[in-house]
């Protein structure tokens, strides 16, 4: 399972079709660069999880925001305050304004659509995403024992080469975003 999994899960679909609307898009370009911008969203969550307190500081994001509000309610996509919330999301995940550009670019030359676009909707995804994730986090905490999240989904997401362990695979993500600047 990957991040584009659940974003694309048929619970979503109404917050796909929100998304599409309101970009004046068709579905397939709408699932297109939600999934282009997903994965650099993954990328960048992953590297900033790399450590137990960067990954708790993620996890009480996931807790207390709120995002799962976003898709529960798909016509809040298209409020300013929902792309000031996904504009915070991305300093998280980003640090600054020129990875978020550098991220609409790569996602242009994937989908064909224009990176003006794609910076206007890279923080409405960052909300899906982190909405998505908040809402598995509760799925997989009702069904768990402890009071305390397990982050053992973040290793499903994460972990690419499927070996049990995100941290290699983290590592790896950081590496190439490294040099591919």
């Amino acid at each position: 399972m990957n991040i584009t999994d659940i974003l694309f899960d048929k619970s979503n679909s109404a917050a796909i079709s929100e998304v599409a609307n309101e970009f004046d898009l068709s579905e397939g370009q709408t699932k297109d660069a939600i999934s282009s911008l997903a994965k650099s969203l993954s990328r960048g969550l992953g590297a900033n999880t790399q450590d137990q307190g960067s990954l708790d500081n993620f996890l009480d994001a996931l807790k207390k925001g709120n995002h799962s509000r976003y898709l529960d309610d798909p016509s809040l996509l298209g409020r300013k305050e929902t792309r000031q919330d996904g504009n915070d999301i991305l300093g998280h995940i980003f640090g600054n304004k020129e990875v978020s550009r550098h991220v609409a670019k790569r996602a242009s030359k994937e989908t064909g659509l224009s990176s003006s676009l794609l910076k206007k909707l890279l923080p409405i995804v960052a909300t899906m995403v982190m909405g998505s994730l908040g809402k598995k986090m509760q799925g997989n905490s009702r069904s768990s024992a402890p009071s305390r999240p397990d982050s053992g989904f973040l290793t499903q997401i994460f972990d690419r080469d499927n070996d049990g362990s995100m941290i290699d695979d983290v590592l790896g993500m950081a590496f190439k975003a490294a040099f591919a600047r």
